[in-house]
């Protein structure tokens, strides 16, 4: 079973290099993610997606507030997607797969059938250099699935790419969810992918961020790209956006 995500009461500033100033971020913000449900975030640049996102990965330290990633008895394992894939170079796409797995602790069995899933079996003895973009990032998704999440942040997965290779990463991504049941917190600026993707959309705005809108999609899945509901929602979503 997955787990959840809980951040209550949580503060972040930073200092300004530009002009030494406090720039809040978050004050006494909450935000709650259930087991198995992905929520993406949404908003205008600077209300502090990416942050946010930092903070659930344990990359930065919140100023003040609770935040929980699993448990308390059993913190959840988790997964990330970056907008650049960072893989290693120098070895091939099945051994940067099982270094995450090996770091994990999980064994490195499951590699194969990661690689299968995302479509990379002919590549999967090459080096990422003579990867695509689009097949560079099905790699991270095998990278961040081998972890054996119960949790996988995305901070703007596919917003790199052209179109059509983002669309078919998202329906890959949605077939990952729904058969691996794992919790998702995803960034973008996409509202249509945010729509496609998600259980909730939460609307970000200004700074000290707030939620401006708390949006459920209750569309069943498999999900089209082409249902209309999703345009619905996009609109609806983007009159949310400041």
């Amino acid at each position: 079973m997955s787990a959840g995500i809980e951040l209550r009461n949580i503060s972040k500033s930073f200092v300004s290099k530009k002009d030494g100033t406090v720039q809040t971020v978050f004050e006494d913000f909450s935000l709650e993610v259930a087991p198995g449900e992905l929520v993406s975030l949404v908003g205008a640049s600077g209300t502090g997606k990416t942050t946010l996102l930092h903070l659930v990965a344990g990359l930065e330290t919140a100023d003040a507030g609770v935040i929980r990633v699993g448990t308390n008895a059993t913190p959840g394992r988790t997964g990330m997607v970056f907008q650049q894939p960072r893989l290693l170079d120098w070895i091939s796409v099945a051994e940067n797969i099982e270094i995450a797995a090996k770091s994990a602790g999980q064994s490195v069995a499951a590699v194969p059938e990661l690689i299968e899933a995302v479509g990379l079996s002919e590549y999967a003895d090459a080096y990422p250099s003579v990867l695509s973009g689009g097949q560079r990032q099905r790699a991270a998704v095998a990278r961040a699935f081998a972890v054996d999440p119960d949790i996988v942040l995305f901070d703007e997965p596919f917003s790199a790419l052209d179109e059509l290779t983002g669309r078919k990463l998202r329906l890959l991504l949605q077939t990952l969810l729904v058969e691996r049941s794992v919790t998702g917190l995803l960034v973008t600026h996409n509202a249509l992918e945010a729509a496609f993707l998600s259980d909730r959309v939460v609307v970000l705005a200004d700074r000290p961020a707030r939620i401006v809108q708390d949006i459920r999609v209750t569309l069943a899945r498999p999900r089209s790209t082409e249902d209309a509901t999703l345009f619905d929602l996009h609109r609806d979503i983007i009159a949310h956006i400041a």
